[in-house]
Parts: C-alpha cells; structure tokens; sequence
C-alpha cells in the first residue's frame, strides 16, 4: 500500500494497485479493506502512526531545551528538508483532498493539526515565560499562525523545490521566529 500511495497518490490508491503491488487477488484485498474507503482510512491511520514515530531531528539536537528553541524544533521537523521529509509530505499533502471530501475524515485531519497546535501553544507560552517572546495575542493564535506559515512553507517547497531549497526554508523559519521575537 505504502509504494502504491507514495508512487500515485491517494487518487491512485485502489484495491486493485494494492493487490497488483502485492501480487495478490483483488478478492484478498477486499477481504480486508472492504471499499476504498476503508483503504484510504487505513493508508491515513498507518501515515499518522508514521508520522507520530517517525524521528524528529530537530527536536532531537534540542534536548531539554524549551520555548523558542522547542518551537523552532517542531516547525522545522514538519518541512521537506530531506527526501524521506519530502515524500511523507507529498503525502500528507495528496491526503488533504481526500479528507476534504469525507466529513469524518476531515474531522481526523483537524483534530491532528488542532494537537500540533497546542502542543506549539504550550511552546509559546513557555517562551513568553522565559521572555523570549512578548506578551501578545493568545497563545492558541500564535501557534495557529506558525502552523499556518510552516504549511504553506511546505506547500511551497514541494511544488518549487529549487527555489526553496532546505537552506531557504530554514532561513524562512528563523525569519518568522525572529519576527515573532521582535513583536
């Protein structure tokens, strides 16, 4: 399923390329997934699992640390700077519309991005106790705002990855931060 999804998307995530991928009968695959729905749900449920222990190597080099430094570390690991980053990015990307067009899907899908965002909260307000950043807007906001940048960041690099080369995209973090900093 992986090679079929990663290869044609989840427009081309069909019984048939899976049990063609796997050299077995469409019949076996149905047996499991009963519709391409219950494919996609499955392909989603395995992406997200992958994505919660896939390393993270920007919040790895941090350690101990938090605030701004946290915070830097989870945007970062969320951009296509390397080849495995780009590929679970195109990834999740292809899955958007998928979900968009499944009303519980969609509501999978938010409650993923609204965890990464009070998780980025609790950030934020760990660096404005360490004055690191100003007082400001709810911190719920902000984190939703750095979400949004670093998606649109990735949205980006994946369709211009010659213009936003993984040296550009870090640049384009630390100048967010720093603006962030600078209220």
């Amino acid at each position: 399923m992986w090679r079929v999804l990663a290869a044609r998307g989840f427009g081309g995530l069909t019984l048939r390329a899976v049990a063609g991928e796997m050299g077995a009968t469409t019949g076996l695959v149905t047996h499991y997934f009963p519709s391409k729905r219950a494919l996609v749900r499955h392909a989603l449920e395995v992406l997200d699992r992958r994505s919660a222990g896939r390393p993270r190597p920007a919040e790895e080099r941090v350690g101990q640390a938090s605030g701004l430094v946290r915070l830097r570390a989870v945007l970062l690991d969320v951009l296509p700077l390397d080849g495995p980053g780009a590929a679970n990015n195109r990834i999740w990307v292809g899955s958007w519309d998928v979900a968009l067009a499944d009303p519980e899907l969609a509501a999978e899908h938010a409650a993923r991005y609204r965890r990464a965002r009070e998780r980025m909260a609790g950030y934020v307000a760990e660096a404005r106790r360490a004055g690191e950043l100003p007082a400001g807007p709810d911190a719920g906001d902000v984190a939703a705002a750095a979400q949004s940048f670093v998606l649109g960041l990735v949205v980006q690099a994946l369709f211009a990855p010659e213009e936003f080369p993984p040296v550009r995209q870090v640049a384009l973090v630390d100048g967010y931060l720093a603006g962030l900093a600078a209220g």
